[in-house]
């Protein structure tokens, strides 16, 4: 009888165990290099409220910011081997990562409003780009916006003349290390987390960013001056790992499908208003002097770097950068 109640209790343990491993939920690692209160950093909590309500807590969204797992150079790497599931990194880590066709979205003055921009990622040419990285175990499943970039440093920059001798702080990304020197500048690759640093204590003089990562990164602190360019763009791919993707249940890839189609939605309607916010409370700051080139200045600035979507034809490809254009021709542009 001891025997048989024995059994009984172990049995009904095992079973409450394997039923609690069973409901165990999968972990999404979602890491990213930008604070919490950018476009980014807010569409990631979007995303991990979305997909936890979406498959009722079976899913569990742990969202990683400010570089606290991983910086620029580390988080593909960390993807591929599954130690993340889910990035959202700038474009322009694409290229240096094998596909250099992505740094299309690098080259200056290529998207001259959003509605030619979201022609491009929505359209077949930001699919066929997403599907590049299948060969690399990775699986794109959204554009996500952050806008258009303004230039800082300590000097003031209303001309191409200015930017002459002065370091400038890029991502790895040959358009943008040709950009810089068409202008005169000396480009330094620098990862994210490091770029306050590096002004603070002058290693570097300047660098290019969306308003909303200036601000949030504090560094109009440690920059006098702030030009509102809107030279070049800047934005993300949210991806996947591939196997990881691939091997989940089709109802949860379902419901996370769903779940970030909206979370896009909303990354891409705030992303101006943040940027907007963030340009206003710089200029509240008192500590940069923010300047707005005017169309004379804008056309100085196009002059010298559109030569440069020439020179890389050979590098990204004239067809696609072609086809970018004619998005802009067909809205009205060029």
């Amino acid at each position: 009888m001891m025997l048989k109640s024995l059994f009984l209790a172990w049995s009904a343990a095992a079973l409450f165990g394997s039923n609690a491993l069973a409901q165990a939920p999968i972990i999404i690692k979602f890491s990213h290099v930008v604070a919490n209160d950018t476009p980014k950093g807010k569409a990631a909590e979007r995303f991990k409220e979305l997909a936890e309500k979406a498959t009722r807590g079976r899913v569990k969204v742990e969202v990683y910011p400010n570089s606290t797992l991983y910086k620029d150079k580390e988080e593909l790497e960390a993807l591929q081997l599954g130690a993340v599931q889910m990035l959202a990194p700038s474009l322009a880590k694409f290229g240096p990562f094998g596909v250099k066709e992505f740094e299309v979205f690098d080259v200056p003055y290529i998207f001259p409003s959003k509605e030619v921009l979201y022609r491009v990622t929505e359209g077949r040419i930001g699919k066929d780009l997403l599907k590049k990285l299948e060969s690399k175990g990775i699986t794109g499943l959204a554009y996500w916006d952050n806008g258009f970039k303004v230039m800082s440093a300590n000097r003031p920059l209303k001309t191409p003349a200015d930017f002459k001798g002065l370091k400038m702080r890029i991502q790895s990304s040959k358009i943008l290390d040709a950009q810089m020197r068409a202008l005169g500048a000396i480009p330094q690759v620098m990862a994210f987390s490091e770029v306050y640093h590096a002004l603070q204590t002058g290693v570097v003089d300047g660098t290019e960013n969306p308003p909303s990562n200036l601000y949030t990164q504090k560094m109009h602190e440690v920059q006098k001056h702030v030009t509102v360019s809107n030279h070049g763009y800047l934005g993300y791919a949210v991806i996947v790992n591939r196997k990881f993707w691939d091997g989940l249940p089709a109802d949860i890839r379902s419901a996370l499908e769903a779940a970030m189609k909206e979370a896009t939605r909303f990354a891409n309607a705030i992303a101006q208003q943040e940027n907007d916010a963030a340009l206003e409370a710089v200029r509240k700051s008192g500590k940069s002097t923010v300047y707005v080139l005017n169309e004379n200045e804008r056309a100085d600035w196009r002059k010298v770097l559109l030569p440069v979507q020439k020179d890389m034809e050979g590098r990204i490809g004239k067809d696609l950068i072609q086809a970018v254009n004619k998005e802009a021709a067909d809205v009205g542009f060029r």
